[in-house]
Order: structure tokens, then sequence, then C-alpha cells
């Protein structure tokens, strides 16, 4: 069985990492921070804008920023043409 996670990828995902700093409730003078990691679609990153519409109804540190990162892990192979031989003994 495939795992959803790839076909995900196939259908055009890549691995989304998001630094979510938020200000502490009852220090609202510190900043905490959290790491979000799903895989998402760039750039309208619909996961992510769900996950931070869900932080701002249910949870009670207000966000700060968010620093997101978006890499698609399945490209095209890169192919190299290599002229020689090396023969080990």
């Amino acid at each position: 069985m495939v795992s959803q996670d790839f076909l995900r990828q196939l259908a055009g995902y890549g691995l989304t990492t998001a630094r979510i700093l938020y200000r502490m409730p009852d220090h609202p003078d510190f900043l905490q921070s959290y790491v979000w990691q799903e895989y998402d679609l760039a750039p309208r990153f619909p996961e992510l804008h769900r996950f931070l519409d869900f932080w701002r109804r249910e949870l009670d540190g207000p966000l700060h920023s968010v620093t997101v990162a978006h890499s698609h892990l399945i490209r095209p192979a890169e192919i190299v043409n290599v002229n020689g031989v090396l023969t080990l003994h």
C-alpha cells in the first residue's frame, strides 16, 4: 500500500515548515517558538492557513510572526554525463 504522504507529493504537495512565534498569554512581553511541519501546496499554503485559523480560534497565545520554508521533495532526477572509467582492484 502506498503512503498518503507519497501520494500527496505526487499531487504537487511539498514539505512545509513554519516557525511560529507567539506571545505567552500570562507574560505578553515574552515570545515562545513553535515549529509546525506538514505537506502543503505552495504558494497558497491551505494546510498552514487551516492550522493558523485553528490557532487563532482555539489557543490563547496571540501570534507574533510566522516564517515559512517549503521544498518539493519529488523533482526530476539530475543526470550527469561522466566521461572516463575508474577501476578499483
